[in-house]
């Protein structure tokens, strides 16, 4: 499955609300979405692998691929098609051991010193934040901003994405940091209309391509 980065959702649950997490994500989707994450600190394996096997079928046939945060056991459960983790999750080898050379592989990067010893050969791409601080994430790592990203992005020899707080007015200064893309929270889940949310992006990174 080939990997587009430029609009990365990772789902929060209680952003949703009222909407509910299966109809956020198709909504966001539908108006551009590449990839989707699924990240939910609070609900059991049992209930993730639930959320992951509802999603992967709410997915198919679109192309967009379903990553897991942080679980390999919720990933090879619902045969996501990879997973995400961060300095202290699950190993690297670990999960490229267990889900085979066909996964997606991603990893979150907040420094030159964790760039430089990040078992690049394993990975298909990085996460690289946060840029701003946000409140979606309470334990994120020191921000970088985009002085920061761009510094991190031109030392990455893989495909990156920036997180942290970023809103679609941002996809001009995350392109001009060399940033593959963009990866959002809030921004489409804690939106009421999550289509539109997506669309903005999109708008936006056209925009700044041209």
């Amino acid at each position: 499955m080939p990997l587009d980065l430029s609009l990365y959702l990772v789902t929060d649950a209680a952003l949703c609300g009222d909407a509910g997490l299966e109809k956020t994500v198709a909504a966001a989707v539908s108006g551009g979405v590449t990839l989707v994450q699924l990240r939910d600190k609070h609900a059991s394996d049992a209930q993730m692998i639930a959320q992951a096997k509802r999603l992967k079928t709410l997915l198919a046939g679109s192309g967009v691929p379903l990553i897991i945060n942080d679980r390999l056991s919720v990933a090879l459960e619902s045969q996501a098609d990879g997973l995400h983790v961060g300095q202290s999750d699950t190993l690297v080898q670990a999960a490229r051991n267990a889900m085979g050379q066909g996964a997606i592989i991603g990893l979150s990067i907040n420094t030159l010193e964790q760039l430089q010893t990040a078992p690049i050969e394993l990975l298909d791409y990085v996460g690289l934040g946060p840029v701003f601080a946000t409140v979606s994430k309470q334990d994120h790592a020191q921000p970088i901003g985009f002085d920061g990203l761009a510094s991190l992005a031109k030392a990455c020899p893989l495909p990156c994405v920036a997180i942290g707080g970023l809103k679609a007015e941002h996809a001009a200064r995350v392109k001009a940091a060399g940033a593959d893309g963009i990866a959002v929270i809030s921004a489409i889940c804690g939106q009421p209309d999550p289509y539109q949310a997506a669309r903005a992006f999109q708008v936006s990174q056209a925009v700044s391509a041209s």
